[in-house]
């Protein structure tokens, strides 16, 4: 029964979301409200909220469900941060998850029109971001928030976080653009395979070492 209860809500969720993104994408996203998109989706107000927390997560909760960090924390005894990450992308790479490839187009196109999308996603990018830092200090440093670390701990796991998440957001933008080009799903991933590979070589070949001095040689420590 719990297994069926959760199908259900997947189905309702899954429906919400497709019934906004096709009012977003014929009248845009400022111009729709969230009556109407529980109206369309047949669902009380209180339902939709349910699901969705806010009218900008029915466009980018797979942003918001994005976890670099839970990726870095979960990882396996013995694993550095960034070959867990690599594992993550390459996996996906191979076996690329997207759905439907004119969905996928169509969510990207809405969030680009919408100043408040755009806004609400680099908000949720940031907090990405922070959210992989203190889990990069969790490692050698000190835990999350940091405070009692020094300055150099505290910009090298800073300054590492916002060059992974600028790497994976490279990634994830050119395979996006492959899709939207019309490039098969089996090719684009093709593809980010060898770029998610080129994107980590990079990072591993400086952010280790330099991550690594920055916490061992802190002078304010």
């Amino acid at each position: 029964m719990a297994g069926l209860r959760e199908d259900k809500k997947r189905r309702t969720r899954q429906a919400i979301a497709d019934v906004a993104l096709r009012l977003f994408a014929e009248r845009g996203f400022e111009a729709v409200t969230v009556n109407e998109i529980a109206e369309a989706a047949g669902v009380a107000k209180v339902t939709l909220f349910k699901y969705f927390p806010a009218k900008e997560s029915l466009v980018l909760h797979a942003v918001e469900d994005e976890d670099l960090a839970g990726i870095v924390t979960s990882r396996p005894p013995g694993q550095t941060p960034l070959r867990a990450l690599r594992a993550h992308f390459r996996a996906f790479a191979a076996e690329p998850d997207i759905g439907d490839p004119d969905e996928l187009v169509a969510r990207m196109k809405v969030i680009v029109d919408s100043p408040a999308l755009t806004a609400a996603a680099n908000r949720l990018h940031y907090g990405q971001r922070r959210a992989l830092a203190r889990a990069l200090a969790g490692d050698d440093g000190p835990h999350p928030p940091c405070e009692s670390a020094g300055p150099t701990v505290e910009l090298a796991v800073e300054l590492a976080a916002a060059q992974i998440s600028a790497a994976v957001l490279t990634l994830q933008e050119t395979f996006f653009q492959r899709i939207a080009s019309g490039m098969p799903l089996a090719e684009a991933g093709r593809r980010l395979l060898a770029d998610v590979d080129l994107a980590f070589d990079l990072l591993e070949s400086g952010l280790e070492s330099g991550l690594g001095s920055g916490l061992q040689h802190d002078p304010a420590r």
